[in-house]
């Protein structure tokens, strides 16, 4: 199964294999910050979510960048339960008969609940690559060649699944990464960007695992 040759899949996780039951320190920053919320989350992707610990020098930093005082940083909450799409061991399940599957996630120390998501999706996920404590972040092409190192593989075998275009997409194409689009019904922002680079386009982890096994039956790259 971790055969150096087989393909390696790196899989998001929230919004692709499920999503957290109630909000998490990423989201109740950007509710409380009156910077616009695709840019409080570049903030907090470069600065909160690399960060293996919250220490008081990080909440100044953040609090800082997010235009907040300090005190509305959130402290001492738990990681919010995370429940799985339908559907998602059944497909995890079949990509793990012909790849190793690890997942590779944007999520800060307080939220990464290694432990959980280990319990859930064991035993067809191999690894867990949380951003916190790779450093990097998607789309930063260093976040895909991290796992590619520590599992020792080639970028080019590898296919990432997820559900957001920058972080997931350009982030994988960018690092020269195959991808899978989980498109939960919407329309691609770039056709162009499909078109040139072959990106395969998935309502589901289901559809993807399809996608999977079509592309074993092909030599990667």
């Amino acid at each position: 199964m971790n055969s150096p040759h087989q393909i390696l899949v790196t899989v998001d996780v929230g919004g692709t294999l499920g999503t957290a039951d109630g909000p998490g320190l990423t989201m109740r920053l950007a509710e409380v910050s009156p910077l616009p919320t695709r840019l409080s989350r570049e903030v907090m992707r470069t600065k909160l979510h690399t960060r293996p610990a919250i220490t008081e020098s990080v909440v100044a930093e953040v609090c800082h960048a997010l235009r907040i005082a300090s005190y509305e940083f959130p402290r001492n909450i738990p990681p919010a339960p995370f429940c799985l799409f339908p559907g998602t061991l059944d497909a995890l399940r079949k990509i793990s008969t012909i790849a190793t599957v690890v997942t590779l996630s944007n999520v800060t120390c307080v939220d990464a609940d290694t432990d959980g998501l280990r319990s859930l999706l064991y035993p067809w996920v191999s690894d867990y690559f949380p951003s916190c404590l790779i450093g990097y972040t998607k789309p930063d092409r260093e976040a895909f060649h991290t796992v590619a190192h520590r599992l020792g593989r080639d970028p080019r075998r590898m296919i990432h699944i997820g559900d957001d275009w920058v972080c997931d997409v350009e982030g994988a194409l960018g690092a020269g990464v195959k991808v899978i689009w989980i498109s939960r019904g919407r329309h691609a922002p770039d056709e162009s960007l499909v078109r040139r680079h072959g990106v395969l386009i998935a309502r589901d982890l289901g559809e993807a695992a399809a996608h999977i096994h079509d592309l074993s039956t092909r030599r990667i790259p």
